[in-house]
C-alpha cells in the first residue's frame, strides 16, 4: 500500500487521500464476507442480547418502557412488521414459567449467545487491523474474550440508559422552546437528535476500537476513527431506513422476511463499521501513531 506519512497533524486537505487509501484497504480486506459472518452470529445472538439489555436497563427505567423504545427504534430501521416479530421474540425469551434448572441453562445460553456477535466482531477487527491470531490461543483466552464481549453488552445498556435520559431532557427543553419560539422547534429538535445520536454512537465505537480488538491503540486515533465511523453510521442508518421502507426486500421471503431483514441490516451496518475501522488503521499508519498487537499476539 502506498501510504504517505505526514509528520505533522491531520489537516482537512488530507481527507480525500485518506478516504481513497481507506477504500482500497477496505476493499482488499474482503469486507462483505466479514460482514456476512457477523450478521449470521448477530441473528443467533439477538434474543440473548435483547433480553440482557432490556433487563439491565429495565431494572432502572422499566422493562415495558425499554421494550417500547427498542420497538420504536427497530420499527424505524426495519419496519413495523419486523419490530413486532422481534418484540414477540423478546416476550417469549423472558417467559418465567420455567424450572430452576431450565432457567439456569437458559441464562447461560443467552449469555453465550449474546456475546457471540461481539466475539466474531473482534475477530473481524483483528483481521482488518492486521493483527495475527494469537499463537497461544487457549480456553482461558476464549473465556476472557467472552467476558469482554459481555462487558460490551453492559456498555450498550448503559449508553442506552444515557440516551433515554438525554432524550427525556431534550423533550422537556423542546417543550420550553416551543412555548417561546414555536416556528423553529422542528429544526432544533432535528439538530439535537442528530447531535445526540452521533455523540452516543461515537462513544460506543470508541469503546469497541479501544478494547475489543487484540491491539494497542492511542485514544487520539480512537476518537477520530470513532467520530468518522459514527457520522457514516448515522447517514447509513437513514439511507437504510429509506431503502427498507421503499424496497421492502424482506417481503419476498414471507415468514423468513424478519430474519432476512436483520441479516441485511447488520451486514450493511458492518460494512460501514469496517470502513471506519479501516480508516482508523490508515490514519494511524499515515501519522505515525500506529496500532500495535497486544503482547500475547506478537
Amino acid at each position: 500500500m502506498n501510504s504517505q506519512k505526514h509528520t505533522g497533524t491531520f489537516k482537512l486537505k488530507h481527507l480525500p487521500s485518506l478516504v481513497i487509501e481507506t477504500y482500497k484497504a477496505w476493499d482488499a480486506s474482503d469486507p462483505f464476507r466479514l460482514s456476512a459472518v457477523v450478521a449470521y452470529y448477530a441473528v443467533l445472538s439477538l434474543p440473548g442480547l435483547l433480553v440482557i439489555v432490556i433487563n439491565v436497563v429495565g431494572s432502572i427505567w422499566g422493562v415495558d418502557i425499554i421494550q417500547g423504545h427498542l420497538t420504536d427504534e427497530i420499527s424505524g430501521a426495519l419496519g413495523r412488521d419486523t419490530a413486532d416479530s422481534i418484540q414477540a421474540m423478546m416476550v417469549e425469551t423472558q417467559n418465567n414459567d420455567k424450572s430452576t434448572l431450565a432457567t439456569i441453562l437458559g441464562v447461560a445460553t443467552l449469555v453465550f449467545g449474546a456475546t457471540g456477535v461481539f466475539y466474531h466482531l473482534q475477530l473481524s477487527l483483528n483481521q482488518i487491523w492486521r493483527i495475527a491470531p494469537s499463537s497461544n490461543s487457549s480456553f482461558k483466552k476464549m473465556i476472557l474474550d467472552r467476558a469482554r464481549s459481555f462487558a460490551f453488552i453492559l456498555a450498550i445498556g448503559f449508553l442506552l440508559l444515557i440516551s433515554f435520559l438525554i432524550t427525556t431532557a431534550i423533550s422537556a427543553l423542546n417543550d420550553y422552546i416551543r412555548s417561546i419560539l414555536p416556528d423553529i422547534i422542528v429544526y432544533i429538535a432535528f439538530a439535537l437528535d442528530i447531535i445526540v445520536s452521533i455523540a452516543i454512537i461515537t462513544v460506543l465505537f470508541a469503546l469497541i476500537f479501544k478494547y475489543l480488538p487484540d491491539a494497542k491503540i492511542k485514544w487520539k486515533t480512537v476518537w477520530i476513527g470513532a467520530l468518522i465511523t459514527s457520522v457514516l453510521f448515522v447517514i447509513g442508518k437513514f439511507l437504510l431506513g429509506l431503502y427498507f421502507g421503499e424496497a421492502k426486500p424482506g417481503s419476498t421471503y414471507g415468514a423468513a422476511g424478519t430474519v432476512v431483514l436483520i441479516l441485511l441490516w447488520v451486514s450493511y451496518s458492518c460494512l460501514i463499521l469496517f470502513f471506519g475501522a479501516e480508516f482508523t488503521w490508515v490514519f494511524s499508519k499515515r501519522y505515525g501513531l500506529g496500532i500495535q498487537p497486544n503482547a500475547k499476539n506478537k
